[in-house]
């Protein structure tokens, strides 16, 4: 394909032959749909055949370095160089000569045709003409009246005013090197996917009967195991049988500071083993690998289109046929109105042709959004299409969940008394009964008393879920829970019971994630307008939202009262919903935009638009609405150049400013500083 109209083309004649859920994206160059049968896969593949396209598959590998385009450019090189320089020379050179110029312009025309002819009819087959047909009918034009001067006048000293060889070779070739231009810039864009695929090829050790053999990547099966040595790459997601070492996760968590992984602790498959020796246990390969999600993901999301391209598809998609009719009416104006001569009229004809290119307008939007997704995939943000890096700058307020977003899940001890009792001793007996639950304030309740305990004999375990737990020591009968084990005036979070009687109390408070505070203070100081919607106590979360400077705040929410909620919310702003749980997934599928964490359910994951992969706090959270905000800033920018571009170029050449030469090189780099655009928000310091 050699511009957005071609993919715009091909996506309009599969859907025109039944296919579903169509994708065709020129910057990568992959076209995707769905497929029920082999039988259905090679029809599709005739279809793009018949148009005039080819296909390659994914497995199969580039033979050469240098691409055709780039092979086709240099080859026009050679034959209009010196072409081009009978304009500097005077009118007795042997380079003036009709039959030489001809000569030196076939090769390059036949080129043209080869490359331009054949796509322009490809797309004039889908019904949506390309840029292609513009320099197609603009080189032709010049190359044939060429030759209708030269057989016409030849031999006279009105010929040379016929000749236009030079302008036929010169578009061609400078439109051949604003392809190659173009190409390579659009490399760049999507260098995300092949820096993330690189990542992958990788040589693993693996431990087979004492032996250790080499294997690659995709060799690699569930149940191996794998060698790991210090500064080695983690070849696929495992678990550690054997070592501890820290390992540097940030090229999936944008998390700096190395981790301590010690055995039974999963492992990330690209992640780096900084320092220690480690045996893992291979329990994901192939497509199946958080890595390989991740690529797929970037990849579908490059495909999804945000609102804002749908003008630039637009104008794109009537353009050429528009151009063919300037370019006409400004011959007839220029020769018959303004009584300029043939060649004149012609000239500025062909100038219109030439420099009216709308590849900048659809390249516009998607090389943003391939930078900015990449970007945002390498810092472990994970957007799911160009529409919600869109949302991402529209969010004018957000929205929490409190346990597992804002707070670590687990609890703390902030207050502590004993009554009538040895300290120590209670501690003791919580420590001992506790471990035998599997609540989180259980957990939490063995890690804060961990210290300083001896193992005690207990009888006769009893816990009712959600209430207490409680177990005999020594004759007495101890009970650990909440309100509802005693009648009391006191409020506590926790009571300790011996024999029914008050020992000790408690107060149990969620931990903040770290840098929380941080986060928040930032968001407010962005403007942002910020909200906790739990489900937990009034109490618990009026205190969290305390602590971090949360003005509003809705608590003891069911899942329905949270999407009434968010409702009422998107109804005033452009609103964001963080959660993690199963019960956030309604909300966040109904916000403007969901945002999740790594380590959230699976629901929530699926029902978010983007997904955050540290998990430890949320400073990717400001990173990816300052990059939804500058992706966007650049697509505007971007399609500012490309409609400004046209609005200015075509009256010029209209008015005879600009020869046909002149118009194919600027023409040529209008796409170039659209992609250049996109690709300085890949280096631009935005967080």
């Amino acid at each position: 394909m050699t511009c957005s109209n071609c993919a715009a083309g091909i996506k309009k004649h599969l859907i025109n032959n039944g296919l579903e859920d169509v994708n065709v994206n020129f910057s990568t160059g992959e076209a995707s749909c769905n497929i029920d049968s082999l039988q259905n896969q090679n029809d599709v593949e005739n279809i793009i055949q018949k148009l005039g396209y080819s296909i390659t598959k994914p497995n199969e590998k580039i033979k050469n370095n240098i691409s055709k385009v780039e092979r086709y450019f240099y080859s026009t090189l050679i034959f209009t160089l010196p072409l081009f320089s009978h304009m500097f020379l005077p009118e007795d050179s042997f380079i003036q000569n009709p039959i030489l110029q001809f000569s030196l312009c076939l090769p390059v025309y036949l080129i043209g045709v080869t490359y331009f002819g054949r796509s322009a009819w490809s797309s004039l087959k889908t019904g949506i003409p390309n840029m292609d047909v513009l320099i197609s009918i603009g080189s032709s034009a010049a190359f044939f009246y060429s030759i209708y001067g030269w057989l016409i006048y030849g031999g006279t000293s009105e010929m040379h005013h016929y000749l236009f060889f030079e302008t036929t070779a010169t578009i061609i070739t400078l439109v051949l090197l604003g392809n190659v231009l173009e190409h390579k810039s659009i490399q760049k864009t999507t260098s995300a996917i092949g820096d993330l695929s690189s990542i992958q090829e990788v040589i693993a050790k693996i431990e087979v009967n004492g032996i250790i053999e080499e294997v690659n990547f995709d060799d690699i099966k569930v149940g191996d195991i794998l060698i790991i040595n210090s500064g080695d790459k983690i070849p696929t997601d495992g678990i550690i049988v054997s070592g501890s070492a820290y390992i540097d996760e940030s090229m999936i968590t944008g998390e700096s500071i190395p981790i301590n992984k010690n055995k039974d602790s999963k492992v990330i498959g690209g992640t780096i083993n900084n320092d220690g020796n480690l045996k893992i246990k291979a329990t994901k390969v192939g497509n199946d690998t958080l890595l390989s999600q991740i690529i797929e993901l970037v990849k579908n999301a490059q495909n999804n289109k945000p609102n804002i391209q749908k003008l630039g598809d637009k104008v794109s998609a009537v353009f050429v046929p528009v151009v063919l009719f300037i370019a006409m009416l400004t011959f007839f104006i220029g020769h018959y109105y303004f009584l300029l001569s043939m060649q004149e009229a012609f000239l500025r004809g062909i100038a219109v042709l030439v420099i009216s290119c709308p590849c900048a307008m659809g390249l516009a939007t998607p090389t943003a959004v391939m930078v900015g997704i990449g970007r945002a995939a390498k810092n472990g943000i994970l957007i799911k299409g160009g529409d919600s890096l869109e949302k991402l700058a529209s969010v004018k307020s957000i929205v929490f969940d409190k346990t597992g977003t804002l707070t670590t899940g687990k609890f703390i001890v902030s207050n502590f008394n004993a009554i009538n009792e040895d300290e120590k001793k209670i501690k003791n007996i919580i420590y001992n009964i506790e471990k035998y639950s599997s609540h989180p304030i259980a957990k939490s309740l063995c890690i804060a008393f961990k210290e300083n305990n001896s193992a005690l004999e207990l009888k006769n375990i009893i816990e009712e879920k959600g209430v207490s737990i409680s177990a005999e020591i020594d004759g007495n009968l101890y009970s650990i829970g909440s309100s509802k084990i005693i009648i009391s005036d006191e409020k506590y979070d926790l009571f300790v019971l011996k024999n029914n009687r008050i020992i000790a109390t408690l107060d149990i408070s969620d931990e903040l994630k770290t840098n929380t505070d941080l986060v928040i203070s930032t968001l407010h100081k962005s403007k942002y307008i910020t909200t906790i919607l739990s489900g937990d106590k009034k109490d618990k979360c009026d205190k969290i939202s305390e602590k971090l400077g949360i003005t509003t705040t809705f608590s003891e929410q069911l899942p329905q009262d949270k999407i009434t909620k968010i409702e009422e919310l998107v109804d005033q702003y452009p609103t964001a919903m963080v959660g993690d749980g199963i019960n956030d997934a309604p909300a966040l599928a109904r916000a403007t935009i969901g945002i999740s964490l790594g380590n959230a359910t699976q629901i929530a994951i699926q029902s978010a638009d983007v997904v955050l992969l540290n998990t430890e706090n949320l400073q990717q959270l400001p990173q990816a609405l300052q990059l939804g905000k500058h992706t966007l800033l650049t697509i505007k920018q971007n399609l500012f150049w490309a409609f400004s571009y046209n609005l200015v170029a075509i009256p010029i050449a209209f008015l005879g400013l600009l020869n046909p030469m002149w118009a194919a090189l600027f023409m040529a780099f209008s796409d170039v500083i659209v992609i250049g655009n996109s690709i300085r928000l890949r280096y631009k310091r935005i967080f």
